[in-house]
């Protein structure tokens, strides 16, 4: 049987104050009871741990020794209680998230400055990698929360649905797909393309798409960031199909966009966790600031040039 901490606050206090009275007294229990602590105590330990008498009570010399002990034990007690307080109080602590750049850029910045006006003694840390990245990293629990298209890993982690994207034509200033009200993407296939990497899940998607359709583009050039890609279309260099909420991570200065349809190309975007475990205090308190904001996420107008 070991010790209780009831014991050991008992053992200190009767140490300190030389008495059972005051002992009692200090830790509002009752003399019997205090006494019947005791006992159990040195029950533990093997042996007395004080002298009693009529002029109070004196440590042994094993009841000297293990005071000091006792005095650390109560501290790492109190620090761990401390200290798991603060935890579920969201006062200390880290989160985790792994988010596509397009929402790591866009829309992450708002939610995680809400956060921190709220909670500023969190430490948070984000990767803004590709969507498979961000599985990997929720269902590896590297990541507390992801922000993601729905992944294909469902059997480790679950979706929530925030928002439906779609893709646009993306094209310079000028073009003339840009005098349509919408663009089919056999239309767009017309012209050359500035393409994302294969890697990524927006990539992915178009292939999908044209693979269904029995297209092919005449892949201009190759890129990795959704950036880089609207800098060369406002160059004139080609058109892109890219993400309507990805317009919130680059300037929008020399293009302009229109829906792609024909077919129309929904892809929703949602929360990722992770299926097994519960969030931390400070993961939950994230989630809900997260869904506070999803309001404020969407796509593009179709008019803007």
């Amino acid at each position: 049987m070991q010790p209780s901490i009831r014991q050991l606050k008992a053992f200190v206090a009767i140490a300190e104050f030389g008495s059972f009275v005051e002992a009692s007294e200090r830790l509002h229990m009752s003399q019997p009871a205090l006494s019947i602590a005791i006992r159990k105590l040195e029950e533990c330990v093997g042996g007395v741990l004080f002298n009693r008498s009529p002029r109070g009570v004196q440590l042994t010399p094993e009841g000297k020794f293990f005071l000091h002990t006792a005095r650390r034990l109560i501290s790492d007690w109190d620090e761990a209680l401390s200290d798991i307080g603060e935890l579920f109080n969201k006062q200390r602590g880290k989160i985790t998230l792994a988010a596509l750049p397009t929402l790591a850029a866009g829309f992450l910045p708002t939610v995680l400055a809400d956060y921190r006006r709220r909670f500023p003694n969190i430490a948070m840390n984000v990767h803004d990698v590709l969507a498979s990245q961000v599985d990997d990293l929720v269902s590896d629990h590297r990541a507390d929360i992801g922000l993601s298209v729905q992944p294909l890993r469902t059997e480790a982690t679950h979706f929530e649905p925030l928002v439906e994207d779609y893709f646009v034509a993306v094209c310079p200033h000028g073009h003339p797909l840009l005098a349509l009200d919408t663009v089919p993407w056999e239309t767009l296939l017309h012209y050359p393309i500035i393409g994302l990497s294969r890697l990524s899940s927006t990539r992915e998607a178009i292939e999908t798409v044209l693979k269904d359709q029995g297209l092919e583009m005449d892949l201009m050039c190759e890129v990795s960031q959704i950036g880089t890609a609207g800098r060369m279309v406002a160059a004139g260099l080609g058109v892109a199909a890219l993400p309507s909420l990805s317009f919130r991570q680059i300037s929008a200065e020399g293009i302009g966009w229109r829906p792609l349809i024909a077919p129309y190309v929904p892809r929703s975007l949602g929360i990722i966790t992770p299926s097994r475990g519960s969030p931390s205090a400070a993961a939950t308190a994230m989630l809900e600031t997260i869904r506070a904001h999803a309001g404020h996420l969407g796509g593009i107008s179709s008019q803007q040039e």
